[in-house]
């Protein structure tokens, strides 16, 4: 399938095997963008192959690149969630929408993406999803002169104008919070101390790594139910969440990882990882024949953190245990040496996470905003 206009092409790519240029489109589009972090070839390859990746299981995936002159422009991928569907009927989503600075281009591809979608049976569109929340997803709208952390996305803010000229609509804003290394506000710290006194049967703890595979199990249970009523949630199958944190497990630090135990029973976590994008920058794609080297050594400078998951199980956020993940994360985090911490992404409407962050000092650096339209 193709669609020919003054050199234009839009193409539907077959995976795994043409995904490797799906994602090398991607270095043409930010090739002048000093903060966009390449992306590993290796691990990205593994994330597009349907053979490894179980979300492949439980949705649908249409890839499309956009060349011109034989040269790479832009990309998209539509996605129809089976997950999503008993939730939200008839919303297809789209990520991986990369493009150059032409609006013919941005325009050739969301059509096709759409096209598709309709064919399967969406009557909306919602993205940027890279597929779904429970991976990278948000559009940059504010905070473009930094890199972003380890896991999330980025864009020129250019991207935006284009977005709207699509007749797109803001739907929902997520937040990135930056703390710089400082004492931890009292009043969070005297809530933590008061809800560990009140409550003797309240454990907190670091990540078991030696029983990671138990820890799993756990943190699925407790990831399943905290964000099941939250915007956009996708539910996400347990063998799916394994082989997110086998990815993740090479490079979790247990210092930065805490789970909240109530009479035994897991009902929160927090999971913060060290920013690797520090490190993979300079990697360019590429493990080797020096990523491994930049990696090896790059990696024991890393001092800062990005607070990727962290939540309670509904039945008990009537408790500060909020407060109390955070105090002990940033606890852990000043004992390290940990300059500064970056927590995201957290829904605009999401005021008992936000309240705890703000009140230790926390600032919104980064806006990212959810788009949907109809088909």
């Amino acid at each position: 399938m193709a669609e020919q206009g003054d050199s234009l092409e839009i193409r539907a790519l077959t995976l795994p095997d043409e995904a490797l240029l799906f994602i090398r489109s991607w270095w043409h589009v930010y090739r002048d963008d000093p903060h966009w972090v390449p992306p590993l070839l290796r691990e990205r390859k593994r994330f597009f192959d349907p053979g490894v990746n179980p979300y492949f299981q439980v949705a649908d995936v249409q890839c499309f690149l956009a060349t011109r002159a034989g040269e790479s422009v832009g990309s998209i991928a539509a996605t129809v969630d089976h997950n999503y569907q008993r939730e939200d009927p008839g919303a297809g989503f789209f990520g991986f929408f990369e493009f150059i600075d032409d609006p013919d281009v941005s325009r050739a591809l969301f059509d096709s993406a759409a096209k598709w979608l309709r064919e399967q049976g969406m009557n909306r569109a919602l993205g940027p999803f890279n597929f779904n929340t429970n991976h990278e997803f948000g559009l940059l709208v504010e905070g473009f002169d930094s890199d972003p952390m380890v896991a999330n996305p980025h864009n020129a803010a250019w991207f935006e104008s284009h977005y709207q000229a699509l007749g797109l609509e803001p739907v929902m804003d997520w937040y990135a919070y930056w703390l710089e290394a400082g004492a931890i506000d009292e009043r969070i710290l005297r809530i933590a101390k008061r809800t560990l006194d009140r409550h003797p049967e309240i454990k907190i703890r670091n990540l078991d790594m030696k029983h990671f595979d138990r820890e799993v199990e756990r943190m699925h249970g407790i990831y399943d139910d905290a964000w099941e009523h939250n915007w956009g949630h996708v539910k996400m199958e347990r063998v799916e969440f394994e082989s997110m944190a086998s990815g993740f497990k090479l490079f979790i630090d247990p210092r930065f990882c805490f789970i909240v135990e109530v009479a035994g029973e897991a009902v929160g976590l927090s999971v913060s990882l060290p920013n690797l994008n520090e490190v993979v920058k300079k990697m360019n794609g590429r493990l080797l024949p020096f990523g491994w080297f930049h990696y090896l050594t790059g990696r024991r400078k890393i001092d800062r953190l990005r607070v990727f998951m962290l939540g309670i199980k509904q039945q008990y956020q009537t408790l500060p245990l909020g407060a109390l993940l955070y105090a002990k994360t940033w606890e852990a985090g000043l004992a390290a040496g940990i300059q500064a911490a970056e927590a995201s992404l957290i829904l605009a409407d999401n005021h008992k996470m936000r309240g705890p962050l703000e009140k230790m000092g926390a600032r919104i650096y980064k806006t990212y905003r959810s788009y949907q339209g109809p088909l």
